[in-house]
């Protein structure tokens, strides 16, 4: 941690004055202080979003993250891990993980592409199973979100979000 300044010290640049009040830094941090942070807003925003979906597929022992998953790689199989992680906007090592855990669950099983250089990966019988009974979960989380935002408030959100 730095060492705080002392009271006379002027900063550089600025015009002086007590403790350097009139700093460079602090303008643009007083400037700032009005505005919300995008970043932190959307990301609150994504947690509650994301507890809703969790809770209610949390008895069928996955989340919404897992959820995700296995829709790619049922939508895609046998998916090749970079694919997975290509349309999920994740990391290959990330999918690499999160795939290891799905196939610790039984929900998926690893095997070798035709290259035999790539992994790829697809979904075993109670990964199926899974997915059938989360779809109507998601499906009631996803009415339930629409009936809070309403039709055009939902159609606004999904247009800010894929225009990012």
């Amino acid at each position: 941690m730095a060492p705080a300044p002392s009271p006379d010290a002027r900063p550089a640049g600025g015009r002086g004055g007590a403790a350097g009040v009139d700093s460079p830094h602090n303008r643009v941090y007083t400037r700032n202080m009005n505005s919300p942070c995008y970043c932190n807003k959307l990301r609150t925003a994504a947690r509650k979003v994301a507890t809703v979906y969790d809770e209610a597929l949390a008895p069928l022992g996955i989340n919404i993250a897992q959820y995700s998953l296995l829709r790619i790689i049922e939508r895609r199989q046998p998916a090749s891990l970079t694919d997975v992680g290509r349309l999920a906007a994740l990391e290959r090592s990330t999918v690499g993980r999160n795939v290891r855990v799905l196939e610790r669950m039984k929900l998926v099983a690893m095997g070798r592409g035709a290259d035999q250089r790539e992994a790829v990966v697809r979904l075993t019988p109670q990964g199926e199973e899974v997915l059938r009974a989360a779809a109507p979960v998601w499906q009631s989380c996803q009415r339930g979100l629409e009936d809070r935002l309403g039709t055009a408030h939902i159609e606004t959100l999904t247009r800010l979000l894929e225009s990012l």
